[in-house]
């Protein structure tokens, strides 16, 4: 029976749209399960011995918390866990995301956009769940901008002590000179 026709008796969903509305729905029910599976078994589920930077994350307006360890080696997320509590949305969001990022450098991760994330979660999100969608994001952006401005007082506490260490110097030479 070609595309278009319908026999008689048949509902909508014999069209082509009709049964492409089907398709959807069936999309929109596995991506449902897909979350909740992230939801009930969420992967990297757990703490860091010894993360190079993490960050607590919450929503205020729903209760959503999330906490994000990285390990970071040689500019690269070499480790990833997270902990918290909150809807399937921002538990799932979470779980997504680590899969993600783990194994990309700081670079890739930083340039990842909340579209990039609504991408991975595969599913509309109303604008009253966007936060809770975007919860697992904001939290690692807040967790590699402490890494950077850490990193940046190590580097000015290094050239401190190192411009010290050259004035000590100097002032031992000079001492030395005319003593």
């Amino acid at each position: 029976m070609p595309w278009g026709s319908a026999r008689s008796g048949e509902s909508s969903t014999a069209s082509p749209a009709g049964r492409y509305r089907g398709i959807l729905d069936s999309m929109d029910d596995l991506y449902r399960d897909y979350i909740l599976e992230h939801y009930r078994r969420p992967h990297n589920f757990g703490v860091l011995d010894n993360p190079t930077t993490s960050y607590e994350g919450a929503n205020p307006l729903c209760g959503d918390r999330i906490t994000m360890m990285l390990g970071i080696a040689d500019g690269i997320v070499r480790e990833v866990a997270f902990t918290g509590r909150g809807c399937a949305i921002s538990q799932a969001s979470a779980s997504l995301l680590t899969d993600e990022i783990k194994g990309k450098t700081v670079a890739e991760v930083e340039k990842m956009t909340p579209d990039m994330l609504l991408d991975l979660i595969g599913i509309d999100i109303s604008p009253a769940r966007l936060k809770c969608a975007l919860l697992s994001l904001d939290t690692v952006a807040h967790a590699l901008a402490d890494e950077a401005s850490a990193d940046e007082a190590s580097a000015d506490e290094a050239s401190a002590d190192e411009a010290s260490a050259d004035l000590a110097s100097a002032a031992q030479e000079e001492a030395g000179a005319q003593g």
